[in-house]
């Protein structure tokens, strides 16, 4: 996949585009769904597959006292992207500027112009430009005189066809709330793979390695959703790419302190020693152990910590 962010460097394929647009976070198996049906309908017709998205979620830019947060920073995103096989994947700059911009200002210069579209297939809900008021009608008829048809999809279940209920109906919004209550599975269901976050492993207080379970403490962008706070079984990558088995507590650590102000990522490796400061680290999320609780001794935390590795060893090693 050829990665694109400058709009006066456009492939333009003299054969032209099926594109599909969105915000993509999580790249979900709803994306899947719609990125399948782009190639399919460009197979049919010879055209090179397209996906535009966002550097940025655009909510943040228009109103971001309640934007989302992501499932998946860019990077994860573009990568996530690249597996489904498209061609192209236009990242736009969404800044101010770009929030005001018309959709037919929009269509002329990024689907007409840059990509060259000759299919473009959205969710039948996708709305864009300023103000939201582009739709899958102004696609169509604008697309009459620039060339290209429009295909609206009904949001699809995670079987992949159209979904009869709202509440069947894949989403990242959908995945979000589920992440929140603690419902891994779900979330896991939707995605079509483990949650994962990206961050770097910085110090703590090292109270892991007092216990005798020491942990790495990933630092996380504050725009990334985290799940619910519990114990939780997941691999854990490093930089180097090797892949381990982790028992990750995600919480506030009430046994130690009244109060925090914010939840923490440790995550403690099976199996290794080793200096992981400074690794840009990838986290994984296979499967929700149990609650956040308080011990009322130090000794009775450890016991269950030595019970929760015992558990997330034994669901690792069955995956």
């Amino acid at each position: 996949m050829e990665v694109l962010r400058d709009l006066s460097a456009c492939p333009r394929p003299p054969a032209g585009t099926a594109v599909t647009i969105g915000a993509y976070d999580g790249v979900h198996l709803g994306h899947r769904a719609v990125i399948a049906e782009v190639r399919r309908r460009a197979a049919e017709r010879g055209l090179a597959t397209a996906v535009v998205t966002f550097d940025r979620h655009p909510a943040s830019v228009v109103r971001p006292e309640s934007a989302p947060r992501l499932l998946t920073d860019l990077d994860q995103k573009l990568e996530l992207l690249a597996g489904t096989g498209v061609d192209y994947c236009l990242v736009i700059t969404f800044d101010e500027a770009r929030s005001q911009e018309s959709a037919d200002d929009f269509v002329r210069e990024v689907l007409a112009g840059c990509l060259a579209a000759r299919m473009v297939v959205v969710g039948e809900d996708f709305h864009f430009g300023h103000g939201r008021s582009g739709n899958v009608k102004l696609l169509a008829d604008m697309g009459v005189d620039l060339g290209f048809e429009v295909e609206g999809l009904d949001l699809v279940d995670r079987a992949g066809v159209a979904a009869d209920a709202e509440g069947d109906r894949v989403s990242s919004t959908r995945i979000r709330h589920a992440l929140a209550a603690g419902e891994l599975a779900e979330a896991n269901a939707l995605l079509g793979r483990p949650h994962e976050i990206r961050g770097v492993v910085a110090h703590g207080d090292e109270r892991g390695r007092d216990l005798g379970f020491p942990t790495a403490n990933v630092s996380v962008p504050g725009d990334i959703l985290l799940p619910a706070d519990g114990i939780y079984a997941g691999w854990f990558e490093r930089a180097d790419g090797s892949v381990h088995q982790a028992a990750i507590s995600l919480g506030r650590r009430p046994t130690f302190y009244a109060e925090a102000h914010a939840s923490l990522l440790e995550a403690h490796l099976l199996d290794f020693a080793g200096d992981l400061y400074g690794e840009r680290v990838k986290v994984r999320f296979v499967a929700h152990l149990r609650g956040e609780v308080r011990f009322a001794s130090v000794d009775a935390l450890i016991e269950q910590i030595g019970r929760d590795c015992d558990e997330a060893r034994r669901i690792l090693s069955s995956n």
